[in-house]
């Protein structure tokens, strides 16, 4: 039996490596094998690869080098830009939403259940955007606070008015943090104008490798290492360093930033031709968070399908006809309690949300495939044109 074409439209999730990539991490797999803290001379190459991997990253944010640490992935950059904070900063409040990813939120929820800190929740719509009058009531309430808010929903794809939230922490001596995992490499960022005190970074959300991104660390701040037992990083993270993702890293990042107009163009190309095509096709769809291309994340479309039969078996379906989606965030995964997001924005629990995520290499062939699928699974509701 012949097996199903393959279509990935999970790129949120984690996006396939770019072959510049591969071809810069082999380089270095087969030339660059030193111990980055060895004196010799081996070693010394290994740390010379390292620092012009940081220079080029920073400069391409806007950065100093020293306010880049490199760390295992989003999730450790999120912990550390939290936890620093607390530990190191004198903070015992912490402000986020409800929709915020998991290494944010359950951080939070954890630091609160030992007594650490006081957490409160912003008020969020149903659109998934934060409801910025009510961050600066709080604020004003607990001056000196940490503001986490992540730059675009993972699973809505709704942007936020980040200049209008540093306004509000600067206003009210706040620090202000940013989970910009799924908009680092996919907007022109400018640290200075982005206004946070910590963002983050996970390589594999841009075309590159697993287990490798940074936080942004202001460098007015004095943090103490997460991660203790050795002096990487500018004694910030102990560690041997991940050489090969760390040059893998800045290869997407330099790919990324380099078409980053010509990316956004194609994609939200294929993003708009999804929304009309699904629609012609399933009249009831509605579409979750915020969709224009100021107003949401242009590689996320989050897609409320009317009740079926069929609706919990539909993720599994589209596998197992090659169409490749999710159902929410990857981490959450396994959870039976179903997408704490889309539970925060009172998402009807009748109707199935698939989130579908576009990258650099999704065709229109992609999306005219996962449709046919999709409408073949939902028979009683197809218009047939």
């Amino acid at each position: 039996m012949q097996s199903p074409k393959k279509v990935y439209l999970d790129n949120a999730a984690t996006s396939p490596l770019d072959p510049m990539v591969i071809k810069a991490m082999t380089d270095v797999m087969q030339e660059t094998y030193g111990n980055p803290s060895a004196s010799h001379s081996i070693g010394r190459k290994a740390k010379a690869v390292i620092e012009t991997a940081r220079k080029q990253i920073a400069a391409s944010i806007k950065a100093d080098a020293k306010e880049i640490i490199f760390t295992s992935g989003g999730t450790e950059a999120d912990n550390m830009a939290i936890r620093c904070a607390v530990n190191d900063l004198d903070v015992t409040h912490v402000i986020t939403s409800p929709i915020e990813h998991k290494a944010v939120i359950g951080t939070c929820e954890e630091l609160e259940a030992k007594g650490i800190i006081e957490l409160h929740l912003v008020q969020v719509d149903s659109k998934g955007s934060v409801d910025l009058d009510h961050l600066e009531s709080i604020a004003k309430q607990y001056n000196g606070a940490l503001i986490s808010l992540m730059h675009a929903n993972n699973e809505l794809g709704t942007l936020l008015d980040y200049k209008r939230v540093s306004s509000i922490a600067k206003a009210n001596n706040c620090l202000f943090h940013s989970d910009t995992v799924q908009t680092m490499g996919h907007y022109v960022c400018d640290v200075k104008a982005f206004g946070a005190d910590f963002l983050t970074c996970s390589a594999h959300k841009l075309n590159g490798p697993k287990g490798i991104g940074f936080l942004y660390v202001n460098k007015n701040l004095n943090l103490k290492p997460l991660i203790t037992g050795g002096g990487q990083e500018s004694n910030q993270r102990a560690g041997t360093e991940n050489v090969v993702g760390i040059v893998g890293l800045a290869k997407a990042l330099e790919i990324a930033f380099a078409n980053i107009e010509e990316e956004q163009k194609h994609i939200f190309g294929i993003k708009t031709y999804m929304m009309q095509s699904i629609q012609s096709k399933l009249p009831s769809v509605e579409f979750n968070g915020i969709n224009t291309f100021e107003g949401g994340l242009y590689t996320v479309l989050n897609c409320s399908l009317s009740p079926q039969p069929n609706n919990e078996l539909l993720l599994f379906q589209l596998d197992i006809e090659g169409v490749c989606c999710s159902g929410g965030s990857a981490c959450n995964s396994g959870a039976s309690t179903g997408s704490h997001v889309l539970n925060a924005i009172q998402h009807d629990t009748n109707r199935k949300a698939i989130r579908f995520s576009f990258g650099r290499f999704t065709k229109k062939e992609d999306v005219d495939y996962a449709i046919e699928v999709l409408s073949k699974l939902l028979v009683s509701e197809t218009v047939v044109i």
